[in-house]
């Protein structure tokens, strides 16, 4: 017998649904406004490299 729980959180779903969010914006730059939103994400970014 399974016991079956109930999802609160899709992370695959949540995932998948970001790639199709990122590509629809991609899709609609050049390279350089890519290569420029992707330095601009990295230095918002909150997570920050251990030394």
């Amino acid at each position: 017998m399974e016991t079956k729980t109930k999802k609160g959180f899709d992370a695959v779903k949540f995932a998948r649904e970001q790639k199709d969010k990122l590509s629809a914006e991609l899709a609609k730059m050049t390279k350089e406004e890519i290569i420029a939103y992707f330095k601009k994400v990295r230095m918002e970014s909150r997570l920050k490299p251990s030394s």
